[in-house]
């Protein structure tokens, strides 16, 4: 049965405070029992905390994150350096997916770039397969560009048979292509979904001061950076139409995710975000 979850990268900082056993006690007892695994340092005590936290609470592991290859001047785990330890983790987690949360920013603006990072994600996604793991991929909007007419997740889809994805509607809509249509034109490939919504905020009087001031590049930078994260039914999004079009094509983790939450505690969010869900009627998949 699928079931709403949260994304791990909210907790981080949490995380770092309290310790994960007792974040995902948290958000446990605000009715979350799925997670994924993001940002947070997958040493040997975490691990144990997270195996604790299956173990005694019941949390679910949806997927944990997997980069490709090491990213320049990140310190990180990455299957080209670090697969056996990887694979291991999700087998001690019981987590049947790694995911992939983001391309190189080289291979975002060159094809050639892309298409080489694409025969290593190729040939991980049949490895993982025979380890009993499934590679997913997490779009964001630059995706969306073009390479020669073509788009660049439909490039991703096709140089890489194996490999599922991770859809993220806030970054969809952002990209002006509307999430329904795209989990309808992906049907049968996507296994997660980020539930995020997409607020636009009030411009600031700041702007305001900016354009009395004469300061015009600078207002119209302000007036147009005003699309926020917004916590699941306080934006613009229609959930209802995304969570049964992604129940209808097979999703089985939607998981709540806010890259910023603009000075609001994380399990408050998770809050605002589970009382619209029930709203809308799917107390059931939490």
């Amino acid at each position: 049965m699928a079931q709403i979850g949260v994304q791990g990268m909210m907790l981080k900082e949490r995380i770092a405070e309290h310790g994960v056993f007792q974040t995902l006690q948290d958000i446990s007892a605000l009715g979350y029992h799925s997670i994924e695994m993001s940002q947070v340092p997958m040493t040997p005590e975490n691990v144990a905390e997270m195996r604790r936290a299956k173990d005694e609470l019941g949390m679910r592991f949806a997927a944990l994150s997997a980069a490709v290859e090491p990213m320049g001047g990140v310190v990180m785990e990455s299957l080209t350096t670090d697969y056996d330890k990887i694979v291991a983790d999700a087998r001690t987690l019981e987590a049947g997916i790694l995911r992939i949360g983001m391309l190189p920013f080289p291979a975002m603006a060159n094809r050639d770039e892309l298409t080489r990072y694409m025969g290593i994600v190729a040939d991980f996604a049949k490895r993982l397969a025979s380890d009993g793991l499934s590679l997913t991929f997490h779009n964001h909007h630059v995706e969306f560009a073009r390479f020669d007419g073509v788009r660049m997740i439909d490039i991703i889809r096709d140089a890489a048979p194996s490999l599922r994805f991770e859809v993220d509607v806030h970054w969809v809509h952002r990209s002006g292509v509307n999430p329904v249509t795209f989990l309808e034109d992906y049907r049968g490939l996507v296994d997660l979904i980020h539930l995020k919504d997409y607020r636009v905020g009030q411009l600031p009087q700041e702007a305001l001061a900016l354009l009395q001031e004469g300061r015009r590049d600078e207002f119209y930078a302000a007036f147009t950076g005003i699309i926020q994260f917004a916590e699941v039914g306080e934006g613009n999004l229609d959930f209802r139409a995304i969570i049964d079009t992604a129940l209808a094509t097979g999703v089985e983790h939607l998981l709540v995710e806010q890259d910023d939450l603009y000075g609001r505690d994380a399990l408050d969010c998770l809050t605002t975000s589970r009382d619209n869900l029930v709203q809308l009627g799917y107390a059931h998949l939490f």
